[in-house]
C-alpha cells in the first residue's frame, strides 16, 4: 500500500482544522444511513437464574485450532459466544489478544473477524490466543446503566474485564499477558476499555475508530449507533448531561494509556484501490467510495484529536494516518497485520 505515514510519539504538528471540521460533521451525517441498512439482530442468549458466578460452559472444535466457547456472563445473565484461535504448535504458557468487531454481526456464531479475515490462518505460528466474543449490536462493549427494553442487559466491561479473561487464561493456558484490538465501533471500545482500566492491557489497537464521547458531536456518534438498532443510549450512559459519558472519553483519559503499547490507525477517507469497481467483493464501490470514505473522514478527525492529546502528554504511540484509505474490510486486513509487530512487542513476544 502506499502513501502510508508513521507517526511515533514524541512528536508535533497536527493536520489542518478545517479537514478536521468537516470530518466530523461527514461522520455524523452517514452514520445512521450506514448502520440501518442491515437487520438488528438479537445476541444468542440463554436465560438462566439463579447463577452467580460465570463459566465455561462448553467448547466445541470449529477448525484445525479454532473453537466456540459458551460461557455463561453472570453479570448479563446469559449465555455469550466466544471464538478462540490457539497457536498451531502450542509452546507453554502464552498471551491472550482480544478481538473486538464493529457493527452487524452477521452470523451468530461467527465473529465478523473470523467471516472477513484469514484470523486462523494469520496467528497460527505465532504464540498467542485470539480470542473473538460476539457482541450485541450497539453495545459498544460497554457496562450500561440499565437493561434496555429491545436490546435487553449489556455488561460488556464487567464481561470482558472481569469475567472472561481468567477462564480463557485456565482454559486455554493462558499467562496473564493481555492485549485488544478493534475496529470501527470496536476501535473506539477497544481504547474505552484500556483508559478505564490502567494497566490491564499490555497492548492496545485501534482502526479507524472514534475516541471522543462528549458534548453534542461527541455523543451524536454513539447515540445515532444505538438508535439504529432500535436501542435508547440513555439506558447506556445515561441522559447528555450525565458524567459516564465523560466517563467513557479517551480523548480526556488518554494518560490512562501509559504503561500500554499502544497503535491507532485511520484512512483519510481518499478512494484507493480496494474501493475501485471490480475489485473483489467491491459490489457496491459508490458505499464504499463516498459512505466508507464519508465515515472514515470522521475516524481521522477522531484520530487527531488523539493524537494531539497524546502528543501533549507525551505518552508514547504508534499513529498511522493511510491514504488513501476508506472504511472498508481490505484496509482493516492491512492494519491487522501492520500492527501485530507493535501488538507483539507488548505481549512480550
Amino acid at each position: 500500500m502506499t502513501g502510508i505515514s508513521r507517526r511515533t510519539f514524541p512528536r508535533r504538528g497536527t493536520m489542518r482544522t478545517l479537514f478536521a471540521i468537516g470530518a466530523m460533521t461527514a461522520t455524523i451525517g452517514v452514520v445512521g444511513p450506514l448502520v440501518s441498512a442491515g437487520p438488528a439482530t438479537a445476541a444468542p442468549a440463554v436465560e438462566r437464574t439463579g447463577v452467580e458466578r460465570s463459566f465455561i460452559e462448553r467448547t466445541v472444535a470449529d477448525g484445525p485450532h479454532q473453537h466456540l466457547v459458551d460461557v455463561y456472563s453472570a453479570s448479563m445473565r446469559k449465555t455469550i459466544k466466544v471464538q478462540v484461535v490457539t497457536p498451531r504448535v502450542e509452546s507453554g504458557p502464552r498471551p491472550s489478544l482480544y478481538l473486538l468487531g464493529g457493527l452487524n454481526e452477521e452470523d451468530p456464531n461467527n465473529s465478523i473477524w473470523t467471516l472477513k479475515t484469514d484470523v486462523a490462518g494469520f496467528y497460527a505460528d505465532k504464540n498467542v490466543n485470539v480470542v473473538m466474543p460476539i457482541a450485541g449490536d450497539g453495545s459498544f462493549y460497554t457496562d450500561w446503566q440499565r437493561d434496555d427494553p429491545t436490546l435487553g442487559r449489556y455488561k460488556w466491561e464487567t464481561f470482558l474485564t472481569r469475567e472472561l479473561p481468567s477462564l480463557i487464561d485456565e482454559r486455554f493456558d493462558g499467562n496473564g499477558v493481555r492485549g485488544i484490538a478493534g475496529l470501527s465501533m470496536g476501535a473506539g471500545a477497544a481504547l474505552v476499555l484500556a483508559v478505564r482500566n490502567p494497566g490491564f492491557y499490555d497492548a492496545v489497537a485501534a482502526y479507524s475508530g472514534c475516541f471522543t464521547t462528549t458534548g453534542p458531536a461527541g455523543q451524536a456518534y454513539p447515540r445515532g449507533i444505538v438508535a439504529a438498532f432500535g436501542g435508547n443510549a440513555d439506558n447506556m450512559w445515561g441522559p447528555p448531561t450525565d458524567p459516564a459519558w465523560a466517563e467513557h472519553d479517551v480523548v480526556a483519559k488518554a494518560a490512562n494509556l501509559r504503561g500500554s503499547t499502544v497503535y491507532v490507525s485511520t484512512g483519510t477517507g481518499r478512494a484507493g484501490r480496494y474501493d475501485a469497481p471490480g475489485y473483489p467483493g467491491n459490489e457496491n464501490p459508490t458505499d464504499r467510495q463516498v459512505i466508507g470514505g464519508a465515515i472514515e473522514v470522521g475516524s481521522l478527525w477522531c484520530t487527531q484529536q488523539l493524537d494531539a492529546r497524546l502528543d501533549r502528554l507525551n505518552v508514547p504511540a504508534t499513529i498511522r494516518y493511510i491514504d488513501p484509505g476508506t472504511h472498508s474490510w481490505p484496509y482493516w486486513v492491512d492494519q491487522q497485520r501492520e500492527s501485530w509487530p507493535t501488538l507483539r512487542r507488548g505481549l512480550g513476544l
